[in-house]
């Protein structure tokens, strides 16, 4: 089992076909100031012949622990624009309506205009005075034209509020723009620095022997164990396939059984679903089908859910890795857990400390565990394969 060698938060090159949580950026360039992204450096020369494996251990964990940073900044800047083109898109619809509240109020003042132009109430007040035939009527014509006239200046009013809404939503939606674009910029640069990152990665590894491959694995697996942490040991959560599980709850059980039903599909960066998961697509995918919405990206994954102790997982809990938590999987019980691994590998069954444990999140605290649980049935293979997505025996 591969540890570091299993992508720290799992990115790779993106695919076509396959649902991306990573919409396409516009191609307006960004406005002047936008924070530059580092261009990724050069790819790594072929290892020399007497170049230890242990070195080039050290380079791969390297290079994934800049690939997972790269990620994180491109998955932040994708939600952010986003958000950011909803909200242009808000502030168009409700220009739309603000310009059409305007042209409303143009034509009654344009109406207002030419009755005053025609002088239908031209009449002095003296004038009014000799031509009623009563109090009561020169009362009742006062009443009307009072009533009129504030009837114009509310139309006055109306015009000059539409034209002030309109004015302001016309700056912001700009605004809005100018930052989406700015954006977008940004958003193409991560892009670029993280499959940057990543072919460094893809070229080192094809400059492996099979020999130095499978010596990398055993170095990692060891490496993984020693870095296991205590409480996780103490827990239990080790024991294996037969290690008795707490219940989950039954959105935590529909989650998983999602997740589950995805194994044996490709990863794919950005990708959630429905043909390729990247770690935390899996994650997120799995737990909207069971009805109960979780953030994203495995950092925020960490961040905004609650965090549970290692030793009480339950089925459908999170298991975030790495200290950047950068990769996360859902835990299937026994010690084991689904997830995503990196490029080249497929949604499959690992031993939960295939990577460094960072800790787990519970998405559904409140909810009760469910009585009579039993695991899903797993498809034949579904723990095949390296964890770290690559043939320890051949290059990639």
């Amino acid at each position: 089992m591969a540890a570091g060698l299993l992508a720290p938060g799992a990115p790779g090159t993106p695919g076509t076909g396959t649902a991306s949580a990573a919409p396409s950026a516009p191609g307006t360039p960004g406005a002047p100031g936008t924070p530059p992204v580092p261009a990724a450096p050069a790819a790594p020369a072929a290892p020399a012949p007497d170049r230890s494996v242990s070195a080039l251990l050290t380079d791969l964990q390297r290079l994934y622990r800049e690939a997972g940073s790269a990620t994180a900044r491109y998955r932040a800047t994708d939600e952010e624009l986003s958000r950011r083109r909803d909200r242009v898109g808000t502030l168009q619809r409700r220009l739309a309506d603000a310009r059409g509240a305007l042209h409303t109020s143009r034509g009654a003042a344009a109406r207002l205009a030419r009755q005053q132009y025609r002088g239908a109430d031209s009449l002095s007040p003296y004038l009014r005075l000799l031509t009623a035939r009563s109090p009561r009527q020169l009362l009742d014509e006062r009443y009307i034209l009072a009533r009129v006239s504030q009837h114009r200046a509310a139309a006055v009013d109306r015009l000059t509020g539409s034209e002030r809404t309109a004015d302001g939503l016309a700056s912001a939606a700009r605004a809005a723009l100018d930052e989406q674009q700015t954006l977008a910029a940004r958003h193409r640069e991560e892009r670029d620095a993280v499959t940057g990152k990543l072919d460094e990665v893809e070229r080192l590894l094809a400059s492996l022997t099979p020999e130095q491959l499978g010596r990398l694995g055993q170095l990692e697996s060891a490496g993984a164990e020693a870095g296991t942490p205590r409480e996780f040991v103490e827990s239990g959560a080790l024991a294996g396939p037969q290690a008795r599980s707490a219940a989950p709850s039954a959105t935590g059980e529909a989650a998983l059984r999602y997740a589950v039903g995805q194994i044996g599909k490709p990863y794919e960066w950005g990708a959630v679903g429905p043909t390729a998961f990247d770690c935390s697509g899996l994650t997120s995918k799995a737990w909207a089908a069971a009805g109960a919405g979780i953030p994203r990206t495995s950092q925020e994954q960490w961040n905004e859910l609650r965090r549970v102790p290692l030793g009480a997982l339950r089925p459908g809990d999170l298991v975030v890795y790495f200290p950047g938590a950068t990769h996360v999987a859902l835990y299937l019980g026994g010690g084991r857990v689904v997830q995503a691994p990196r490029p080249g590998a497929k949604v499959k069954v690992s031993p939960v400390a295939a990577n460094p444990v960072l800790g787990a999140v519970r998405p559904d605290p409140d909810e009760p565990a469910m009585t009579g649980y039993r695991p899903p049935e797993l498809p034949s293979g579904a723990d095949a394969g390296s964890d770290a997505g690559y043939d320890s025996t051949t290059a990639p």
